[in-house]
């Protein structure tokens, strides 16, 4: 799951947030960071890798664009993981009432 990895680095994770707000050129990210413009240009390349941003260019800027596409594998995986989690929490509630049931009966 690239994005999901992709996502595991906290300056891109932040580059995401930014560029969740509004679009950006390259520099304006640089300017954001305490790291290097080729160092952001890396984290860009991974994140357009995995299908997050998107660039097109304008005149002599380069626009990074948020995919929302790309998000849609971790929402499906989320999904699939809160039906999971769902259905097993589910099932404790009803282990738990029934086990409070058989308390009180056992008391009375």
């Amino acid at each position: 799951m690239q994005s999901l990895l992709a996502l595991a680095d906290p300056t891109r994770r932040r580059i995401v947030e930014l560029l969740a707000q509004r679009d950006r050129t390259s520099g304006e990210l640089v300017e954001e960071f305490d790291v290097s413009a080729p160092a952001i240009s890396q984290h860009l390349n991974v994140l357009r890798d995995a299908g997050l941003v998107t660039t097109r260019a304008e005149g002599q800027s380069r626009i990074q664009t948020l995919d929302p596409a790309g998000l849609d594998e971790i929402d499906a995986w989320l999904g699939k993981t809160r039906s999971f989690w769902s259905r097993r929490l589910d099932a404790l509630e009803r282990e738990l009432k029934a086990e409070d049931e058989r308390a009180k009966k056992s008391k009375s």
